[in-house]
C-alpha cells in the first residue's frame, strides 16, 4: 500500500492480538482501511485530521489499539462492549505516565478516538464508549509541552558535527575513486571464479600456488564469513584460473583450512590507490574483502553530505533518482548558475480530499546544491544505473537483495551512520590521528533526523538566516523556520563562542581595573559587580604564539563560564551609538522568541516596562560607578523636563526587529579589534565627550570632567556593554 521508497513496508500480525478481541479488532481494522471519516466528525476536528490515514499511520493505529487490548485483557476485560469511557481515561493516564512523548501520547490517544468513530461505521459495532478526552479535553491526558512551540529534535553537537563532516567529504572526494575501483574489480574476479572450468592445466596452476605458498611458510589468504575464518575461495580461484571445486578440494587435502588460522594472509586487489589521508595514501592496497564494506560506507558518507548540507528530510535523500541535479546550462552570457536538485516530498503531499499520497509529488521549489553535495550526487550516479533510485536496495544492499521498497530505508540509513562513526574512529586510531576522532554526541545516537535540525541552526545564526532558512526548506512562515533553529534546551553557555567569552572576560577585567584605580561601584547591583570583578585575574588574557602550545592559563570559555559570578557580568549588544543613548534610560528590547529561550518558564505575555535604574536583560540592576555622578544626577531639577529625541537609526517602540543599518559592521569590527588586541583606549579625550551641537545634553561644567568609569565600560564603536 505505501509507495515511498524509503520506508518499511509494515504487517499487521494478528496472532499478538488477545483472542477474545481478535475478530472485533479485525473488523475494526476493516473498517479503518477501507472506509473514511465523515465529514461532520471533520468538521470539530483540527485541520490535521484526515479522513484517511497514510498506510504507515494506519498500521501505527492498529498498534495502538492492540496495546489497548492486551491491556483490557490483563486486566480481565474480554470485549469492547465493557470497555467504557472511565476505562478508557485509566487507559489514557496510563499512557501519559508511562514516560512517551507528548506527541506520542497524542497520537495514541487519536488512534482511540478513531477506533471509538471506526466501531460505529462498521456494519456490527462492538460498542466502545466515547474516549473522555473528547468531552473534557485532552490536555488534561497529555504531558507537558516543550516551551516557545522549539522543534523537539536536538541539534548535533558541534564538535561531533564537525568532524564528521569532515570525514564524510573526505571519503567522498578523496576516497571514492579507489573504492569504486576496488568494488569492480572485486566484482570482476567473482566473475571470473565463478566461469573457470576444472582442467588439468588449472589443477596444475592452483598446486605450483600452494607449494610456493607453502615453501615460503607465507600468509594464506583468507576472508571471514558469518564470524568464521575461511579460506578466500573465490580470489584464489580467480588468480591461478582454477575452478571453485578445484579450490574447495585441494585446499582440505593439504590441510589449508587449519593453516589459514595460524598464518591468515591478505587479499590485495591490484588496483592503484590515489587517496590520501595526512598527506600519505589512505591504504597501501584495498583489500578483497573489505571492497563491499568500504562501499557501504562511501554510500553512507554520500548520505551525511547531502542530508546535512542541503536539509532534506531523510525520506526525501532516499527518493532521489540518478539525473536529480542536471549540470546548469550557461546563459546567454555564459554564467552558469547554481545546480539545482529535484526531489519527490512524502511529508506534505496531499491528494484533492487532503488525504496523504504515499508516493510524493514533485518539490515546488528545487534544494541548492553546493559542490559537495554536487559530488556525493556524481558518486551516487556511479553506484547505481541509469533512472534508478540513488540509495537503491540492489546496489547498496551487498549481501543480497530483500523484499522490500526499492531504496534504503531510513531506519537502516541511521544504523549505517552509527556505523560510519565506529569506522571512522578505528581509521583515525590506527593512524594515529587522536585530533580526527568524532566525539559521541551527548545527546545520544546520530539517526538520520538530526541533520535537518542541525543545519537549521546554523543557517538562523547568519544575517537573514531566518529567511534562507525558510526558502530552502519550503515553509511558508519563517516562524516554523525559528522552530527548528531555536536551542532553548541547551542553554545560552553552550552557545558562547569564543569571541563573546573573550569580550565578557574583557568588560570584567575592566571592572576590575576600575576599583585597582580606586574608583567605587555603588548602585543596587554593586555587590555582584564587586565579586565578578574580583575574578577578573585568573581569567585575564594571555596572548601565546599560535605555533606554540596554549598557555593553560589563556581563559578559556568553559572555565569562565563555571565562574560562580559569571552569570553577573553579561554582555549586551548596544543599538546605537552610547554617546546618543540618555544616561539612565533602559535599553528597548525587541521582543524576540529568542529572548524568551533562557526562560523559558517565564510567559509571553506583555510587560510594562522595567525601571529607568535597570538595563539588565533578565530585569537585574546594573552597577554604577561612583565616580560617574554629575550635577544633574545630584540635583534633580536641573534634568530637562521633556524626554530626549529618539535616535535617528532606532524608531520608537519595544517591538524594533530590525537592526540599525551600520550595528551587525560596528559589531563585527568591534570583535576584530577585541580579537587583535587592538582596542580603543579606554580613555577618550576631553572633547569627545562633550555634547555635540543640538545634543539634549547641557554642559553643567566649564572644564571637562575627569575620565569616568563608566567610559571604561562603555566603549564607543564596540557595541557591547557591562550589565549585571
Amino acid at each position: 500500500m505505501n509507495a515511498n521508497p524509503g520506508v518499511t513496508h509494515s504487517t499487521i500480525h494478528w496472532p499478538t492480538f488477545p483472542d477474545t478481541f481478535r475478530e472485533e479488532m479485525r473488523l475494526a481494522a476493516w473498517t479503518l482501511i477501507n472506509g473514511e471519516l465523515p465529514a461532520v466528525f471533520l468538521r470539530e476536528r483540527h485541520p490535521t485530521w484526515r479522513s484517511r490515514q497514510a498506510p504507515k499511520a494506519l498500521c501505527q493505529t492498529i498498534r495502538t489499539w492492540c496495546r489497548l487490548a492486551v491491556w483490557l485483557a490483563d486486566r480481565g476485560i474480554s470485549t469492547l462492549n465493557a470497555c467504557t469511557s472511565q476505562v478508557l481515561g485509566e487507559y489514557g493516564r496510563h499512557v501519559r505516565e508511562s514516560g512517551a512523548a507528548r506527541t506520542t501520547v497524542h497520537s495514541v490517544l487519536s488512534s482511540l478516538t478513531r477506533l471509538w468513530v471506526f466501531d460505529q461505521l462498521s456494519g456490527r459495532p462492538s460498542g466502545i464508549s466515547c474516549p473522555p478526552w473528547e468531552m473534557e479535553g485532552v490536555d488534561d491526558y497529555l504531558p507537558s509541552a516543550t516551551p516557545g512551540g522549539e522543534n523537539a529534535t536536538e541539534a548535533i553537537a558541534e564538535q561531533t558535527m564537525g568532524p564528521l563532516l569532515v570525514w564524510a567529504i573526505r571519503t567522498v572526494e578523496e576516497f571514492s575513486d579507489d573504492i569504486l575501483a576496488a568494488w569492480a574489480e572485486r566484482n570482476r574476479l567473482r566473475e571470473l571464479a565463478a566461469a573457470n572450468i576444472a582442467t588439468p592445466a588449472s589443477r596444475s596452476a592452483l598446486r605450483a600456488f600452494m607449494d610456493r605458498i607453502d615453501a615460503g611458510q607465507l600468509p594464506i589468504p583468507i576472508t571471514r564469513w558469518l564470524g568464521r575464518t575461511t579460506i578466500a575461495g573465490a580470489y584464489i580461484a580467480a588468480l591461478t584460473g582454477a575452478s571453485l571445486g578445484q579450490v574447495y578440494s585441494a585446499t582440505r587435502d593439504h590441510g589449508w583450512r587449519q593453516a589459514a588460522l595460524e598464518r591468515p594472509g591478505p587479499c590485495p586487489l591490484h588496483v592503484p590507490v590515489t587517496g590520501k589521508l595526512d598527506g600519505v595514501p589512505w591504504r597501501e592496497a584495498v583489500d578483497y574483502t573489505e571492497a563491499g564494506f568500504l562501499m557501504r560506507q562511501l554510500g553512507t558518507a554520500c548520505f551525511i553530505v547531502i542530508a546535512y548540507l542541503t536539509g532534506m528530510r531523510p525520506g526525501e535523500v532516499a527518493g532521489l533518482r540518478s539525473g536529480c541535479c542536471p549540470a546548469p546550462e550557461p546563459d546567454g552570457a555564459g554564467r552558469t548558475g547554481r545546480h539545482l536538485i529535484t526531489s519527490t516530498v512524502y511529508k506534505t503531499a496531499r491528494d484533492e480530499d487532503g488525504n496523504h499520497r504515499s508516493e510524493g509529488e514533485i518539490r515546488d521549489v528545487p534544494w541548492v546544491a553546493i559542490a559537495p553535495v554536487v559530488n556525493a550526487i556524481r558518486v551516487l550516479e556511479r553506484m547505481v544505473p541509469q533512472g534508478q533510485l540513488l540509495f537503491d536496495h540492489h546496489a547498496h544492499d551487498l549481501r543480497g537483495t530483500r523484499p522490500n521498497t526499492g531504496s534504503l530505508t531510513v531506519h537502516s540509513l541511521g544504523v549505517r551512520v552509527e556505523d560510519f562513526v565506529t569506522w571512522v574512529n578505528q581509521e583515525a586510531t590506527a593512524r594515529g590521528l587522536a585530533h580526527e576522532v568524532i566525539p559521541p554526541d551527548p545527546h545520544g545516537r546520530i539517526g538520520t533526523e538530526r541533520f535537518r535540525r542541525s543545519l537549521a541552526w546554523h543557517i538562523a545564526r547568519r544575517p537573514g538566516g531566518l529567511i534562507a532558512l525558510a526558502i530552502q526548506y519550503g515553509h511558508l512562515r519563517t516562524s516554523v523556520a525559528a522552530g527548528y533553529a531555536a536551542r532553548s534546551r541547551d542553554g545560552i553557555h553552550d552557545l558562547l563562542d569564543i569571541e563573546t567569552a573573550r569580550a565578557t572576560i574583557d568588560t570584567v577585567a575592566d571592572l576590575n581595573a576600575a576599583l585597582e584605580d580606586g574608583l567605587g561601584i555603588s548602585g543596587p547591583a554593586a555587590r555582584r559587580a564587586v565579586k565578578a570583578a574580583a575574578t577578573a585575574p585568573q581569567y585575564r588574557r594571555r596572548h601565546h604564539s599560535p605555533a606554540g602550545p596554549p598557555d593553560p592559563r589563556q581563559p578559556q570559555p568553559g572555565r569562565l563560564r563555571q565562574s560562580p559570578h559569571a552569570a553577573d557580568v553579561r554582555l549586551q549588544t548596544r543599538q546605537g551609538p552610547v554617546s546618543s543613548r540618555p544616561q539612565g534610560h533602559a535599553q528597548p528590547r525587541p521582543v524576540c522568541p529568542r529572548l524568551r529561550e533562557h526562560r523559558p518558564h517565564r510567559s509571553a505575555r506583555r510587560r510594562p516596562p522595567p525601571p529607568r535604574h535597570r538595563a539588565g536583560p533578565a530585569g537585574r540592576p546594573r552597577p554604577r560607578p561612583a565616580g560617574r555622578a554629575t550635577a544633574r544626577q545630584r540635583h534633580p531639577a536641573a534634568r530637562p523636563r521633556q524626554r530626549p529625541p529618539p535616535h535617528p537609526h532606532h524608531p520608537p517602540g519595544r517591538h524594533r526587529m530590525s537592526p540599525a543599518p551600520d550595528e551587525r559592521d560596528r559589531i563585527r569590527a568591534a570583535m576584530d579589534r577585541i580579537l587583535q588586541g587592538t582596542a580603543q583606549p579606554l580613555h577618550r579625550r576631553a572633547d569627545d565627550r562633550r555634547p555635540g551641537p543640538g545634543s539634549w545634553r547641557s554642559p553643567q561644567r566649564a572644564h571637562p570632567a575627569p575620565p569616568r568609569p563608566q567610559e571604561r565600560l562603555l566603549r564607543e564603536g564596540q557595541g557591547t556593554r557591562a550589565v549585571a
